[in-house]
């Protein structure tokens, strides 16, 4: 089975509603995925909450604990950009519903939307998903595969700020360890973080088997018997549903998805009676 392309083949044609962003611009030539900063927002606005709630809670009431109100309305801008922080954005509304069973998962969570968002760290990722347990990964690799996917586009100063902060993003997520010097690691899934990639390539158009290997799936680092493992037990959870018969796969999202939803996207759905 052939992987998509890491970066913009698998979002462009989605309509921008679900969330996903494309084209050649995003958030790391400011900033990493500020993880930290993700979490404290999370844990003290309720799930259910508007967006608006975030703003109030980031901007008027400081709960992320920076010096001064730009400050303030500065990471509330970029943490909306990593993240939507609203519930009416599917991928934000389905990454919280993950998170609020099983906080642990947010590292992967996190990057998985992230990668939704950003197209910059998507075209890091190459870099990164390309190297060996225990490979170096330097700062030059990261800004080339920047590079390689928007060329002319940045200049060499924005461009190793772009490397430095994905460097730093895929240190968060457990894809590199170290501080200065990064090495590729394995980052740890679990049952929430399998299911929300499952479902990010379900809803940029994969069904069946394929939803098994994807550039979502890629990001979590496993084998694919520990995929199917992380699968069946996200069956159990009743995040989705998971039947295999053979090398035929029906995976269907239940429990993340609204009936609407489902009915929208069923319509493509081959079902278990079908090998894609």
């Amino acid at each position: 089975m052939t992987t998509p392309a890491p970066h913009n083949d698998d979002v462009a044609a989605f309509p921008p509603g679900l969330g996903f962003r494309s084209g050649d611009r995003g958030t790391h030539t400011s900033r990493s995925i500020s993880l930290r900063d993700l979490e404290s927002l999370l844990a003290a606005v309720p799930a259910g909450a508007p967006r608006e709630a975030y703003r109030e809670a980031v901007v008027d009431h400081n709960v992320l604990s920076k010096r001064t109100v730009s400050n303030r309305r500065l990471i509330f801008q970029r943490l909306s950009e990593f993240y939507a922080l609203d519930e009416a954005v599917l991928v934000f509304r389905t990454m919280r519903r993950l998170w609020e069973a099983d906080a642990s998962s947010l590292p992967l969570l996190a990057c998985l939307l992230a990668n939704a968002r950003d197209p910059l760290l998507r075209l890091t990722s190459s870099a990164v998903l390309k190297a060996a347990n225990g490979d170096r990964v330097p700062k030059s690799a990261l800004a080339d595969a920047v590079l390689a996917g928007a060329p002319g586009r940045f200049n060499a100063g924005i461009l190793d700020k772009v490397a430095r902060n994905a460097g730093a993003s895929w240190t968060y997520s457990g894809h590199l360890t170290g501080h200065v010097t990064k090495t590729r690691s394995r980052a740890a899934a679990s049952p929430a973080s399998a299911a929300y990639a499952l479902l990010l390539g379900y809803l940029t158009g994969r069904r069946g088997a394929y939803l098994l290997d994807t550039f979502w799936t890629k990001l979590l680092d496993t084998s694919s018997s520990e995929l199917a493992d992380l699968a069946f037990a996200a069956s159990r959870f009743g995040w989705l549903t998971y039947r295999r018969v053979g090398d035929v796969v029906s995976i269907r999202f239940d429990g993340l998805l609204t009936p609407e939803e489902l009915e929208e996207f069923d319509g493509t759905d081959p079902g278990l009676g079908s090998e894609i």
